[in-house]
């Protein structure tokens, strides 16, 4: 990794939380910079403007999440057990090497939903990314004989990741952690279910 690299890399990091908790209007250069403990002209220098910056950041982020879900997934064995990751890490995120300030797809829908195409595009992409992997989860559990044949891997994936979603909205707007594990457990019986 060049020196420039590695300087781009260091502005997302420290940046990344930043961004995933103020929001892209609520994060200044003042916060960049203070963060980084470099210039403007450094940070400019590396990226065109705070947009880039900003869609950096998000991407670092969702990829922790990502990490995050891949490692708890390789623990386990059964597309049921699989499915079940999503609820024990959004149930008990603080416990993970999360993203500060929560779900970055949550966080940059909300707020890039009709601010920020760039912004709500990378957030759309990692919903319809997240969707077709679970869709897949599914399929491939209906073909092991672990959901029964008339599931529709869709409308399942689709149902998991708004009642998620929603289970972080609920949680950060009011702070009861106790809503998150009543919905959670809403989920896990779902994919018991299945």
């Amino acid at each position: 990794m060049s020196k420039a690299e590695r300087t781009k890399q260091f502005i997302v990091e420290k940046t990344a939380p930043i961004f995933n908790k103020k929001g892209y209007a609520g994060t200044s250069l003042n916060d960049m910079i203070e963060a980084t403990g470099l210039t403007k002209g450094s940070i400019y220098g590396n990226f065109v403007n705070k947009d880039d910056v900003a869609l950096a950041a998000f991407d670092f982020n969702l990829k922790k999440v990502d990490a995050v879900i891949r490692q708890e997934m390789a623990t386990v064995n059964t597309y049921r057990e699989k499915l079940l990751v999503y609820t024990k890490v959004y149930e008990n995120f603080y416990e993970f090497p999360f993203p500060e300030g929560g779900c970055p797809v949550l966080n940059t829908a909300i707020e890039a939903d009709d601010t920020h195409p760039e912004l709500k595009k990378k957030a759309a992409d990692a919903i319809i990314y997240w969707k077709e992997k679970v869709v897949r989860m599914i399929q491939k559990g209906i073909a092991n004989n672990e959901f029964a044949a008339n599931t529709d891997p869709e409308q399942v994936a689709l149902t998991i990741i708004a009642t998620i979603e929603g289970a972080v909205m609920i949680t950060k707007l009011t702070g009861k952690l106790n809503y998150r594990r009543a919905i959670m457990k809403s989920i896990d019986r779902l994919i018991h279910d299945l």
